[in-house]
């Protein structure tokens, strides 16, 4: 069985589509937090929110690393 050899070329990419996905997601939640009455639907999403924040931290962080990878051609 063949070994795939770590193609990290796009990587930038697909972790700036997953910052894109969660901030839309953060910004729907905030939404629905406008249009519900129910307690503890609302402490839900506020919960997921700040889950969101936090994987947001670590995805910019873990952007700026690979970009920089990128630019020394991941050496």
């Amino acid at each position: 069985m063949k070994h795939n050899p770590d193609d990290r070329r796009d990587n930038v990419d697909k972790i700036q589509n997953n910052i894109d996905h969660t901030i839309q997601n953060m910004e729907v939640a905030e939404e629905m937090l406008t249009l519900t009455d129910d307690p503890k639907k609302k402490k839900s999403l506020k919960d997921k929110n700040d889950r969101r924040r936090d994987a947001l931290d670590g995805m910019k962080n873990e952007i700026k690393d690979e970009a920089n990878d990128k630019q020394h051609k991941y050496k």
